[in-house]
């Protein structure tokens, strides 16, 4: 299963990429929206993780790309530190699947990439 993780947090994004390489994902892994973008074009991921603020284009952008240039049903979970409620509903909104806040438990969101995915653990 081939992810993209798009996380402008250095820390988190590497973090999170060892914790799903372990758990034996490929993760391909960007710390700006624009770059995962043109990764997300270019290649045929299974699911997609986007920070929902990143540099050059934001997880929302990505999100809305997917869905309506592409359309496509690729799995997206956007993260955020935001606790506004309407972020995560507008996240539903425009295609998203799941909001995950942070900070982000990695055993939580395995959880939930197993879910989107229908792997059984």
């Amino acid at each position: 299963m081939k992810i993209v993780l798009s996380e402008d947090n250095e820390i988190l994004r590497k973090s999170l990429s060892f914790f799903l390489t372990s758990k034996g994902f490929t993760v391909d892994q960007f710390s700006d929206g624009q770059e995962a973008l043109e990764a997300i074009k270019e290649n045929t991921y299974d699911l997609i993780l986007t920070d929902i603020n990143m540099p050059g284009i934001s997880g929302m952008e990505i999100t809305q790309y997917v869905r309506q240039n592409i359309s496509s049903d690729i799995p997206i979970i956007i993260f955020t530190s935001s606790g506004v409620e309407q972020t995560e509903l507008d996240s539903f909104d425009i295609g998203a699947n799941e909001f995950i806040a942070k900070p982000i438990s990695p055993a939580v969101l395995l959880i939930r990439i197993n879910k989107l995915l229908n792997i059984r653990s």
